[in-house]
This record gives C-alpha cells, structure tokens and sequence, in this order.
C-alpha cells in the first residue's frame, strides 16, 4: 500500500471562487439583521492581494 503525493493546490484565482466571494460578499447585505441599528452604508472592496495570489473581498461598515 503506497501512499499517493497530493497535488499542491493553486493559488489562482477562479471565476467560481470569485463569484462565490462575492455573492457571500453581498448575502451580507440582504441578511435580516439581529439586532436593529441606524442605518449605515456599507462598503466592499475587491482586491488582489499578492500573498495568497487571489481576490480578497473587504467589506467596511461606515456610519
């Protein structure tokens, strides 16, 4: 019995993975809130970011 090396996984970017980012990304937003606050905008971002090699979703909350 041998045991089989696994593939290293990819760093890139997928249009599946992006979309499923941001599509949770924006869940965030439609999601009934818990706890009633004033009303806030809320910011998100997408960028690269270098070090894992994929878009990253930044989602801010500004009052």
């Amino acid at each position: 019995m041998s045991i089989k090396p696994q593939k290293p996984l990819s760093n890139k970017i997928t249009r599946r993975g992006l979309l499923a980012t941001a599509s949770a990304a924006g869940a965030v937003k439609f999601l009934p809130n818990i706890a009633k606050s004033p009303p806030a905008r809320r910011i998100l971002t997408v960028y690269y970011d270098k070090a894992i090699g994929a878009m990253r979703a930044i989602d801010r909350v500004v009052r």
